[in-house]
């Protein structure tokens, strides 16, 4: 198989894999208004993408074991086209939410899978095909927040802002075809065919710290993206910079995403030192300072968003066999992705509770951050999940 075809293949759907999400928060207000929907149904529609993380997760490897990786992601991508295209015409509600867990669906597959992608076909080159498609994912999450609203205006509606992303992820299935060819039905004779049951992996110390790790962090990053802009509009800066504030935050990420895999198979331990410095410095001095210095704690909040990006390259760093790898990928978003979705609902409460005072939320991110930080400091050790399974009763047909 061309190298040249895969690196293309895994560039292509990194860059797909959080079009479906960012593009409904540019245009949430004109579609409530579109879809006739209140506040409540919107933030029901904006917690869709944990669910389908969180679920799709658990439901991957067992998948993948059937059919094959390439013709999942493959499948993942045709999900994600049809999702995305069919939820932009649709009128009633329940269609546009089960069209948009369909393209939601997509990407989470493509989530688990593609770190088992990237240590089967590029197993000397983890942390440079890691920060490749991190990189791409930061690309595409940007580029459909910062472009779904003027694809709306130039043709006229906001059903174009976000079917237009539709074209992307049909791109990105075309070189997957060739592939396809190449996945095999499991063979139970075989040993190297069987799969890794995920009940196993939650009976590992590696596979619950690196739970904690994605978790935690992807509890900030949902906070960051869900109430940050809130944040700075409840300390009188306009709604203009308070969405130019995360549009930055999320824009450092691209930068961010192309350094940290690189750093995490080479110096780990500091890289983890100075990302959890990074959100400390953040989450205080906007918990001590408010708006005044804004620019500066999102700057420093975006680089502490390099965890993302670490945890994905430890995945493969952290284990030998795909299958292993596969399992832990899987485990680890799953559970990880359900974790994250508390951190925006106890922000709301706490905001509801404590009167809009926003002391509680920036502990609960401080907890986060030390929770983050403390486990990742136990997984920069060179060890190996493989090496806390047994094998006859870890690997079943």
């Amino acid at each position: 198989m061309k190298r040249g075809l895969i690196v293309a293949a895994v560039v292509l759907t990194g860059l797909t894999m959080r079009v479906a999400v960012t593009s409904i928060g540019a245009v949430l207000t004109d579609l409530q208004q579109g879809l006739g929907i209140s506040a409540g149904v919107a933030g029901v529609l904006t917690t869709l993408p944990v669910l389908a993380f969180a679920g799709m997760g658990m439901l991957t490897p067992p998948l993948a074991h059937r059919h094959g990786e390439h013709r999942l992601v493959a499948a993942a991508l045709l999900l994600a086209t049809l999702g995305l295209a069919g939820r932009a015409v649709v009128s009633s509600v329940w269609w546009f939410g089960l069209l948009s867990l369909l393209a939601l669906a997509g990407g989470a597959i493509a989530n688990v899978l593609m770190p088992a992608l990237v240590k089967r076909h590029f197993p000397d080159r983890v942390g440079l095909l890691t920060a490749t498609y991190t990189t791409c994912l930061a690309i595409g999450s940007t580029a459909a927040a910062g472009l779904s609203v003027p694809i709306a205006h130039a043709f006229g509606s906001w059903r174009w802002g976000i079917g237009a992303w539709a074209v992307l992820t049909a791109l990105a299935l075309l070189p997957w075809l060739p592939t396809l060819r190449h996945d095999r039905p499991a063979d139970p004779s075989d040993p190297a065919r069987h799969r890794l049951p995920l009940a196993r992996m939650a009976r590992t110390r590696l596979g619950w710290a690196m739970v904690l790790v994605f978790g935690s962090q992807s509890m900030q990053a949902y906070i960051v993206f869900g109430w940050f802009t809130d944040f700075f509009r409840h300390n009188s800066l306009s709604a203009a910079t308070a969405g130019a504030l995360v549009a930055f935050y999320s824009a450092l990420s691209i930068p961010i995403s192309a350094a940290i895999p690189t750093l995490t198979a080479r110096r780990p331990r500091e890289l983890v030192l100075v990302l959890g410095a990074s959100n400390v410095v953040c989450y205080l001095g906007m918990l001590l300072a408010g708006g005044h210095g804004a620019w500066i704690w999102m700057l420093f909040g975006g680089v502490g968003s390099g965890y993302f990006p670490m945890t994905l390259t430890l995945i493969g760093l952290r284990s030998r066999d795909l299958r292993v790898t596969a399992a832990l990928s899987a485990f680890t978003q799953g559970i990880g992705y359900l974790i994250a979705g508390t951190g925006p609902l106890l922000v709301g409460l706490l905001l509801d509770v404590f009167a809009d005072n926003w002391t509680g939320p920036l502990l609960l991110l401080l907890i986060a951050n030390a929770i983050c930080f403390g486990f990742a400091l136990y997984l920069v050790h060179p060890r190996f999940v493989d090496d806390e399974l047994t094998a006859p009763a870890a690997i079943t047909a």
